[in-house]
């Protein structure tokens, strides 16, 4: 007996399973770099960050989840280990000589946009490749993603 799936063409869920996957190990490395940041902060402004930083960690972790579920649901593989985030993120490598809040903040704030911009082309993708529900989460994380970018910057300004 053939088991249900959706209803996607098995193309579109190729497409769509390489780009959330593509995503997921950035989004895992950010949830990684977020708490690098959060353990190194020094100076003015310390806790308000390091409090702030939390919070955020927690929301990437969750559409880390979102994502890796949606691959699974595709019938695909999510890919979310440590040696494929080394491999395969596309963010700049963080920083482990900063200490200053400026220095992580700025560097936090370039890594957000990067994985941002890259979301919200991701969206089309997905919606084109026919994955409403697929573009739908990434629309959720890029939502998260520019408020928190906000949250950042608003420190730097």
């Amino acid at each position: 007996m053939k088991t249900p799936s959706i209803a996607l063409k098995a193309n579109a869920k190729s497409t769509v399973i390489d780009i959330l996957n593509a995503r997921l190990l950035d989004a895992i490395d950010l949830a990684l770099i977020v708490k690098q940041a959060h353990w190194n902060l020094k100076g003015p402004n310390f806790i308000a960050v390091h409090e702030m930083l939390d919070p955020m960690r927690t929301a990437i972790d969750g559409h880390v989840d979102v994502i890796a579920e949606r691959v699974a649901q595709l019938d695909g593989t999510p890919v979310g280990t440590s040696q494929a985030v080394a491999k395969s993120s596309t963010l700049d490598a963080y920083p482990t000589d900063i200490k200053k809040v400026p220095d992580h903040l700025q560097a936090l704030a370039d890594r957000f946009a990067s994985i941002a911009n890259q979301v919200r082309e991701d969206i089309d993708a997905t919606d084109e490749a026919g994955d409403a529900d697929a573009a739908d989460i990434l629309t959720a994380f890029s939502r998260e993603l520019d408020k928190d970018l906000w949250f950042i910057k608003s420190h730097l300004e």
